[in-house]
């Protein structure tokens, strides 16, 4: 007996002005299965997705769910129909409890009054059946995201939910968080609910599902069961070429100490950090979330005040704590959180990048609009940064180019150390690989990287040294070519 398709794609098509988001996709989504569909940024995911959302209508093509068509009109409407997207972004109210965000705007009533009673049970009922270890009456904002992952899910299964579409869930997630977030999906799966995931993290599309779309440029490129395909064929499905080297390590002369760092403290997420970094060096940092990786980097910047110890770039000491003067010290940092701490989102690709080194294209006390613009042509090209035009505003670009914007706006003022904090997340296979030569680039033009990444496969591919971190400690150090993810895992769990 044949499995039962849920969903069929026939055809899709849609079109902004100047872009032709999808182009004729077709393929079909069975019962029960976990189906992943992956591409770099930019292939047509997003779309996709919010046509099937109700929020997109498409050109051309048609949908048949459960053996009709499908053309929802809005978001509410797809629930309606039993389908649902979990995003990247939570959209709960925090102030309320947990049962109060599930029926949110659906209160069930008994007499013409709200019916509380009902609410929390129906609630909680939802909650046990995904074995979630919650209470409906607690407040959203008291819990963890993968905690507020599953009260999303809970208010789709509240519409008798069919078809989960989880957009980039894990990305912001602890490694236990993950656990949570993935058992909760097989418990769904078991259900016969239907999931379209969506991940950049190969990893986790091997693990977790049945079969595999791979889009490229609003195109299809192919469906397969994932027992049928290995890592090196998904990801040359994804690019359109081979990626001989996913981590494309280049053998560089390790030089003098650009960078000391000595006794740091800064409350109880920095405990006497000290350590050196050489020019040509590659340093990874490692750690669990909360191990005070990311505190550690702000307190080196100046971002954050530090209580004690000292920071040492070139020799020289730097004493004022502030980013102005790693800034002129020539200390860039590249924090994890691009969108909000590294850009300004409604300014164009032109003024992010000059901002940093905005001297440079000061003329008589203007900005000198011709300098402005050939800095920023100078680095869309060196980067390879994909925009229609240095005036483009870079909210609207992928990920992984917002990324490169960021990173061009330290190269502009030639910084001798960058600090890149998780400069992966969020980017697609074909940018990631992008960004670990400019890595390798810099490292060869005799510039110091640390490199704080929560992709232990990233940080063995990559470093040359790794220092790992636990409570806020350094834990211990190994050597790229020696360590091991098994080495590094038993180091950051270390009591």
């Amino acid at each position: 007996m044949s499995e039962q398709i849920l969903l069929e794609l026939k055809g899709i098509s849609k079109s902004f002005p100047g872009v032709r988001a999808l182009d004729d996709i077709s393929f079909q989504i069975k019962k029960g299965h976990i189906h992943a569909l992956v591409g770099e940024n930019g292939a047509g995911k997003s779309t996709l997705i919010k046509i099937l959302d109700g929020i997109y209508r498409p050109d051309a093509g048609a949908m048949v769910y459960m053996g009709r068509q499908l053309s929802p009109r809005s978001p509410l409407d797809a629930q309606k129909q039993g389908i649902s997207v979990v995003h990247q972004e939570i959209k709960l109210v925090d102030t309320l409890s947990v049962a109060e965000n599930i029926f949110l705007g659906r209160p069930k009533t008994k007499h013409y009054l709200i019916d509380w009673r009902s609410i929390y049970k129906d609630a909680q009922d939802l909650l046990n059946s995904l074995d979630a270890n919650l209470s409906a009456y607690a407040i959203v904002k008291e819990l963890s995201i993968a905690q507020k992952q599953i009260v999303e899910i809970c208010k789709a299964m509240s519409f008798n939910l069919e078809l989960l579409i989880m957009d980039e869930p894990s990305a912001t997630l602890t490694t236990k968080e993950q656990e949570v977030l993935f058992r909760t999906m097989r418990t769904l799966k078991a259900k016969g609910v239907t999931i379209i995931y969506i991940s950049h993290r190969l990893e986790e599309i091997f693990n977790l599902a049945d079969e595999v779309t791979v889009l490229r440029d609003g195109r299809l490129v192919g469906t397969s069961d994932v027992k049928n395909i290995n890592r090196k064929q998904l990801i040359s499905m994804m690019v359109g070429r081979d990626l001989e080297n996913e981590y494309p390590k280049e053998k560089v002369e390790i030089g003098e100490t650009l960078l000391e760092v000595k006794n740091l403290c800064r409350g109880r997420m920095v405990k006497n950090i000290s350590f050196q970094l050489h020019s040509g060096e590659i340093l990874g940092v490692a750690g669990l979330v909360g191990s005070g990786r990311t505190e550690t980097a702000r307190a080196i910047f100046g971002a954050d005040k530090r209580e004690k110890g000292s920071v040492i770039i070139n020799g020289k000491e730097l004493k004022g704590q502030s980013v102005a003067e790693s800034i002129k010290n020539k200390i860039a940092l590249v924090p994890e959180d691009r969108r909000r701490q590294g850009l300004i989102l409604n300014m164009s690709v032109k003024e992010n990048i000059s901002l940093v080194g905005i001297d440079l294209v000061i003329k008589s006390k203007k900005i000198n609009k011709a300098l402005e613009k050939k800095m920023a042509h100078g680095f869309i090209s060196k980067l390879r940064i994909q925009t229609p035009d240095e005036e483009r505003e870079v909210k609207n670009l992928s990920g992984g180019n917002q990324q490169k914007v960021v990173l061009s706006k330290w190269l502009a003022v030639d910084s001798d150390v960058v600090i890149f904090d998780e400069p992966t997340r969020g980017i697609d296979v074909g940018a990631k690989a992008e960004i670990y030569r400019l890595l390798c680039s810099l490292a060869k033009e005799g510039k110091g990287i640390i490199m704080i990444s929560s992709e232990l496969p990233e940080l063995l591919g990559m470093a040359d040294r790794i220092i790992v971190m636990h409570d806020g400690k350094i834990s211990g150090e190994v050597s790229g070519k020696d360590a091991t993810q098994e080495s590094i895992l038993e180091l950051a769990i270390s009591r």
